[in-house]
């Protein structure tokens, strides 16, 4: 492979200054994920650990193995909605090691609410198990919750992807033979109580975990009779009488423990087979990216820069180099793992979408993880294009991406619009992981475009009726469709919403993707077989 040759020129005054106006972003992201981290009221924190309870993310990292690091995913999940009292949609997920096996963990924040859950909560949830699913990662529920957040009952309750599909995920993984384990840490409650009753194994801390169908008060609503939650169901009771619990648990750090211990007799599977190197540093400074994301996405951005700054020894196998340059493809190493790498180098042609395809199908015939690196405006418009044929070879490039069954990486650097989305495996497509880089934009279509397509929708009409639209109405009409784009395009609406898995520090990518593909490795992968490609 040959090692990039980087065109820029790092010591240039545009250069730096494109470094310190992307520094006051990096610095937003940075307050606002502070923020949300330690988002819960100094009231309930004190009261938590006055009944001797860890944190959530202080349990988690007494879980994974030391100096490891831990992969958590949609931080801001949530983050502007509900007058920010549900930080982190008041549940903590991600991809950690323990005991040396990458593993899905989910660990509710009783500090939030009661650790109750809102629909974001759920999504979180299962958005969680989905990856466990998909890489056949053992799951790890640390569960101290209320249930569901009674005021958003209608929003959380009887849907398909709502409060049920907890439990119909972990009695698929558990046929798929998917090791899950639970830590009852607190309250396990209603429907709740089913992820400990359907865990391969449960632990229970004595003296702060319950479980039971019906706390308390619905039992004397129901039945009359008066019982405390230990004598409905404590730690003693599930694990010497009911027997839905399997370990008991002196405190957290207890527990933790004995799920490390649980670890280390897990079964050890066949794993796919990657040609893996050395890990190397970037030749390219990493942080070099800061000078180099875009801000004004006007203006071009050469994702060879962009690549060079993130791939081992900045080497790049470049695929069809002189072929449809607004998209480059090849092949590199991160963090001494194979990838192929697609990345937008402007807006799709037809040529384009056919060297997107070409490149899906090498990578999937040779079992290579696809990392799209997406800052994209969407496909050429045009009566030229539309003769030529652009929805067909468009297509192609879509029916690629959906089929290729290797894993897929999305990283969005830039912006997001439109069908463009779609064929550089948005969320639709499935991506095993999906992050956005806090300058980036994601949109049916730019927040200019949107305007003029709207005026002159809103033009038309009056013309029709031998009307016209007064100049300041559309200026007034213009600012208000650049101002709902500007906020719903932002990659804090998307993560909030879920629309990707977080916003990382670009720094960071290559950490990032390089975790995502070696917890891939722990399921084989499946056989890509495409469909019809119209000719």
């Amino acid at each position: 492979m040959y090692r990039i040759e980087s065109k820029i020129d790092t010591k240039s005054a545009e250069f730096k200054q494109h470094q310190e106006e992307f520094q006051k972003i990096l610095e937003e992201y940075r307050k606002i994920r502070r923020d949300v981290i330690n988002g819960s009221s100094p009231r309930a924190i004190e009261k938590h650990k006055k009944r001797g309870k860890l944190l959530a993310r202080e349990r988690i990292n007494l879980l994974i193995d030391p100096n490891t690091p831990f992969l958590e995913l949609s931080t801001m999940a949530a983050y502007g909605e509900y007058e920010n009292q549900f930080p982190s949609a008041g549940i903590v997920t991600g991809i950690g090691v323990i005991q040396g096996k990458e593993s899905i963990i989910i660990a509710n924040d009783a500090t939030v609410k009661g650790g109750t859950y809102i629909k974001e909560t759920i999504k979180k949830h299962v958005r969680a198990q989905e990856i466990a699913m998909e890489n056949h990662l053992p799951c790890v529920y640390m569960v101290d919750s209320g249930g569901v957040f009674l005021p958003e009952q209608a929003n959380v309750f009887p849907d398909r992807f709502d409060f049920g599909r907890f439990f119909y995920n972990q009695a698929r993984m558990s046929a798929a033979g998917i090791p899950q384990i639970a830590i009852v840490m607190g309250s396990c409650t209603a429907g709740g109580a089913y992820v400990p009753a359907m865990s391969d194994e449960t632990i229970i801390v004595k003296d702060q975990g319950t479980i039971f169908i019906g706390g308390p008060p619905l039992v004397k609503a129901a039945t009359g009779e008066e019982v405390t939650a230990e004598e409905l169901g404590g730690a003693e009771v599930h694990t010497s009488i009911s027997g839905v619990a399997d370990h008991l648990a002196n405190d957290d750090r207890h527990a933790v423990q004995i799920c490390r211990n649980i670890f280390e007799n897990l079964e050890h599977k066949a794993k796919q087979e990657l040609d893996i190197k050395e890990a190397e540093e970037p030749y390219y400074d990493p942080k070099e990216l800061y000078g180099l994301a875009p801000i004004d996405l006007k203006k071009p951005v050469d994702s060879h820069e962009i690549i060079a700054r993130m791939v081992d020894g900045s080497r790049f196998q470049e695929f069809k180099a002189k072929y449809a340059p607004t998209i480059v493809t090849g092949f590199a190493h991160i963090m001494g793992l194979p990838i192929g790498i697609i990345a937008s180098n402007g807006v799709l042609f037809s040529e384009t979408a056919l060297k997107g395809a070409h490149f899906v199908e090498l990578c999937s015939k040779r079992n290579i993880p696809i990392l799209f690196l997406q800052n994209i405006t969407g496909f050429i418009v045009g009566k030229e294009y539309e003769h030529k044929g652009i929805a067909r070879d468009g297509a192609k490039f879509v029916h690629a991406v959906a089929n290729a069954n290797v894993p897929k990486f999305t990283v969005v650097f830039g912006g997001s619009f439109g069908a463009g989305n779609y064929a550089m495996a948005g969320r639709a497509y499935d991506p095993r992981l999906l992050f956005m880089w806090p300058n980036a934009k994601i949109s049916v279509m730019g927040g200019e475009q949107a305007a003029g397509v709207l005026i002159q929708v809103k033009e038309e009409q009056l013309k029709a009726r031998g009307q016209e639209m007064d100049p300041a109405e559309i200026e007034k009409l213009r600012k208000n469709i650049l101002d709902k784009y500007e906020y719903e395009g932002s990659a804090y609406y998307s993560t909030s919403k879920m629309w990707d898995d977080g916003i990382i520090d670009p720094v960071d990518t290559r950490k990032v993707i390089a975790m995502g593909i070696a917890a891939s490795l722990n399921k084989p992968y499946e056989k890509t077989e495409y469909g019809i490609f119209r000719m």
